[in-house]
């Protein structure tokens, strides 16, 4: 039987050894989480799944859509003899919601959060023996967690969709030293052409060297070595000579490439290969800018759903493709929704130029309470955000973050649960990341005075009406969202401003009597029709000197949500080119 997802799944951080441990593993629904106390730690489990997807979807082969309080899964393997004496992390990409795992019947693993990965050691000495993995994942309904796009309810409904619990991207092994390299954090500097490489260890490595050489298609560009145990993390700066610099961008998404190595005197210790793209994001008054270039950013809204992985991608390709289907629409990026997507993608996107705004998917918290004081995100909100960062600073498709989406709340003279992690999480951004712009939350509420990015979503589906709403943006007058006529932002600041959400057209006309379908408004009565609202939404933000971007919704169809450029299973239902042509002339801001 042939590996699901068999594809290295850390593709900035790569090294040549590794096991992947998709395929068949037992499986158990644990339908009162009382699979501890039964012994579910210690005994075989009743049923069969196909890791890495998630129960829900047809892949696994299980299927199930209800209510899962608590998954189990259990693999015995062998590790491999080969690895020797070497440590031995057990990586999981991600595993929604919370994860408790045990290897021969010992905890070495808890994590918290459904979208981002974590790993945990082996216990030493079992190269060429057999263990035991078994993995318990839990995940409630009710109690607010970030959960994305994931239905509380038994059904899918509006726009929330069938649930993600347990496992739903690829597992797997890796043998490391001693002292060995954690992931690095590559920063591009354009003004002085180079990189900056911060290397963390997972060690003191006393006496050791770390050699960082940079390449590219014409060989060795510098090569830099420093001692690896002078300072918490090593540095590095690989200077680029000014014959071989190139740029990273959506014309020519340039990549370098990265040998690290981690030595004793001549002998390697550890190593990984890597890759960098040259590249800036700056703002200038109203203009968001990629290596000094003003660059009209037309997004799509991408929420990363598929009909038979749901949050999994069936294959690598289908990552690809739908890059590739955003692209050929006329799109320069998206906007990855209420989803941490999985890195394989940013990987393709680097490759392929497509612009990336990361967001977290914090719907979840909501109506927990009155309405101007009903979000409740916890301290769990900015923990697995900073979490998403961490895997994804060194990405250079990503040219801004955005913790938060929708957060709707009546502004009062009182703050909030909502008002601290709002700042909690920009703040956390910011010192994380001082190279790219911080949105504090799409769309609403705005909470923090100084975000780098203000926006808005504006569903008006009458291109008059639509003009009208935004027609103050050049005189600092931009369209604010409001909640029955209430403030629930602080006010305007000049920011850079883009429509982030518009449009969702609704479209299918194949629609059968009886089937959930919607969209934004009415429906079109005419191709041509929808043709026209299309280009005459388009048209009020491209011909705007004051916008930098907009966001169209969205990419694909999902589920009951039917107002995507293509159906759900990715079929074309317009006539692409005449969607290209409308949106890939030049934008007012781009002409000053």
């Amino acid at each position: 039987m042939s590996i699901p997802r068999p594809e290295y799944p850390r593709p900035q951080f790569v090294r040549s050894e590794w096991l992947n441990l998709n395929g068949e593993w037992q499986f158990e629904i644990d339908a009162g989480d009382s699979g501890l106390e039964r012994g579910l730690v210690q005994r075989e489990l009743q049923d069969r799944i196909l890791v890495p997807f998630c129960p829900e979807s047809e892949l696994s082969g299980i299927g199930n859509t209800d209510f899962m309080p608590a998954v189990w899964y259990r693999r015995t393997l062998t590790i491999p003899s080969s690895w020797g004496q070497q440590r031995v992390l057990l990586h999981f990409q991600a595993v929604d919601y919370d994860t408790t795992v045990w290897v021969n019947g010992t905890e070495v693993a808890r994590h918290r959060g459904g979208f981002t990965p974590f790993s945990c050691e082996i216990p030493s000495g079992l190269a060429g023996s057999d263990v035991t993995i078994v993995v318990r994942a839990r995940d409630t309904a009710q109690p607010p967690q970030p959960r994305g796009k994931q239905s509380q309810r038994y059904e899918n409904y509006s726009c929330l969709y069938t649930r993600t619990t347990g496992i739903w991207q690829t597992v797997w092994l890796e043998p490391v030293p001693a002292v060995s390299l954690k992931r690095p954090r590559i920063t591009p500097d354009v003004a002085h052409g180079c990189f900056h490489l911060t290397q963390p260890l997972s060690a003191l490595g006393t006496g050791l060297t770390l050699r960082v050489r940079l390449k590219n298609d014409a060989g060795e560009v510098c090569t830099v070595s420093v001692p690896a145990d002078r300072d918490f993390s090593p540095k590095v700066t690989l200077p680029i000579p000014e014959e071989r610099r190139h740029y990273w961008s959506t014309q020519s998404p340039y990549l370098y490439d990265l040998e690290i190595e981690l030595l004793n005197g001549e002998t390697t210790v550890d190593s990984a290969t890597s890759y960098a793209g040259l590249r800036s994001v700056t703002i200038d008054g109203k203009a968001v800018k990629i290596n000094g270039q003003t660059v009209f950013q037309r997004l799509v809204l991408d929420q990363g759903y598929y009909p038979d992985g749901i949050m999994t991608a069936p294959s690598d390709e289908a990552l690809v493709h739908d890059i590739k289907l955003g692209l050929q629409a006329g799109f320069n990026g998206a906007r990855l929704h209420q989803k941490v997507f999985e890195e394989r993608f940013l990987y393709h996107a680097d490759r392929l130029g497509y612009l990336v705004w990361g967001e977290f998917p914090d719907w979840g918290c909501g109506g927990y309470g009155r309405e101007d004081n009903h979000q409740q995100p916890g301290a769990t909100y900015v923990t697995q955000w900073l979490e998403a960062i961490e895997r994804d600073y060194s990405h250079p498709s990503i040219v801004g973050w955005c913790p938060l989406n929708e957060t709707w709340q009546i502004l009062t003279d009182r703050t909030t649960v909502l008002d601290e992690v709002t700042r909690a999480m920009f703040l956390a951004t910011k010192a994380l990341d001082s190279t790219r712009p911080v949105l504090d939350t799409s769309g609403y509420s705005h909470r923090v005075p100084e975000t780098d990015i203000y926006d808005s979503h504006d569903y008006e589906q009458d291109p008059a009406k639509f003009a009208a709403n935004h027609a103050g943006t050049g005189e600092n007058k931009p369209f604010i969202n409001r909640h029955r006529e209430q403030e629930i932002s602080v006010p305007y600041r000049n920011q850079p401003y883009f429509v982030s959400e518009f449009g969702g057209i609704w479209w299918n006309p194949e629609v059968e009597p009886g089937k959930d379908s919607w969209g934004y408004g009415a429906a079109p009565r005419s191709l041509d029709e929808f043709y026209d609202r299309f280009k005459g939404l388009c048209d009020v933000l491209l011909d705007d000197a004051a916008m930098f971007g907009y966001c169209y919704t969205q990419l694909t169809d999902v589920y009951q949500e039917q107002n995507g450029i293509y159906t759900f299973d990715r079929k074309e239902k317009f006539d692409i080119e005449r969607i290209r042509d409308v949106q890939t002339r030049i934008a007012a801001i781009e002409k000053i």
